[in-house]
């Protein structure tokens, strides 16, 4: 698998409330997007929590790899991560409140298993095409849904960020669990909405479909979402599955 991450503070904020990575257990990769919230430095503890704790979980784990076993993983772990988030909140006061959303994906060679709470997305790009894998978990969502707005509403409204789900909210979280397969070169993304509010779907496959390298693909994404105002922290993780045994590594808390 050839992969990448990448994050950026964007052009108008000074904090980067977000946090990532990809960390491998043998030939099997976890990657994770979390986009954290709350007020001081909250949001960033709250991200950087979450994808400290799901990677030390992922580097000792020894789970035998069909969907059903991975998928129990990592709903069992994403609920001990909401958890973990609850009881630092009631201990630290400068802290409650505090929230993330995450995606998280396992990829092994023949599927990908992926969790999901929050605004944050995956996205697949394979032979059918370009499709959004999740579906926010926000109040502007739910008006689209119902019927009660268009999309092109839901791209200005006032309310837009705010969330139906987060980690660390809540004592019971709900979480979106799903499995698909995958072949060679398909690409999986993810991403905070930083990405998504600033460059369209349209623009994103036209990117992710062209014949530069997965680095130049991550940078020309961030740099869009900059021209566009970059508003917001912007966070992505392209993985590209290959026929190569060779993995790389590429590590951010």
């Amino acid at each position: 698998m050839e992969s990448i991450f990448r994050t950026d503070t964007g052009k108008i904020r000074t904090l980067n409330e977000d946090s990532g990575g990809l960390f491998y257990n043998n030939d099997n990769l976890l990657a994770i997007v979390a986009d954290g919230m709350g007020g001081h430095q909250a949001g960033e503890i709250a991200s950087s929590m979450a994808v400290s704790y799901l990677k030390e979980q992922w580097q000792k784990a020894e789970i035998e790899l069909n969907p059903a076993k991975t998928e129990e993983w990592l709903v069992e772990n994403v609920q001990n991560t909401n958890k973990k988030l609850l009881e630092f909140a009631k201990t630290n006061p400068d802290c409650r409140g505090m929230g993330t959303t995450v995606v998280s994906v396992i990829c092994t060679p023949n599927y990908v298993t992926l969790a999901h709470i929050g605004d944050s997305r995956v996205y697949l790009l394979n032979e059918n095409g370009f499709s959004l894998l999740t579906e926010d978990h926000s109040l502007v969502n739910e008006l689209v849904k119902n019927g009660q707005i268009s999309k092109e509403e839901a791209e200005h409204h006032p309310r837009k960020h705010v969330l139906l789900r987060a980690l660390g909210t809540e004592e019971q979280v709900e979480i979106d669990i799903r499995s698909i397969s995958w072949e060679p070169n398909d690409v999986i993304l993810l991403c905070s909405d930083g990405l998504t509010n600033k460059v369209d779907e349209k623009e994103i496959q036209k990117i992710i479909s062209s014949d530069s390298s997965i680095p130049s693909k991550a940078e020309e994404l961030i740099s869009l979402a900059n021209q566009a105002g970059g508003d917001d922290n912007i966070t992505l993780i392209l993985i590209k599955h290959g026929f190569s045994n060779k993995k790389k590594v590429n590590e951010y808390d």
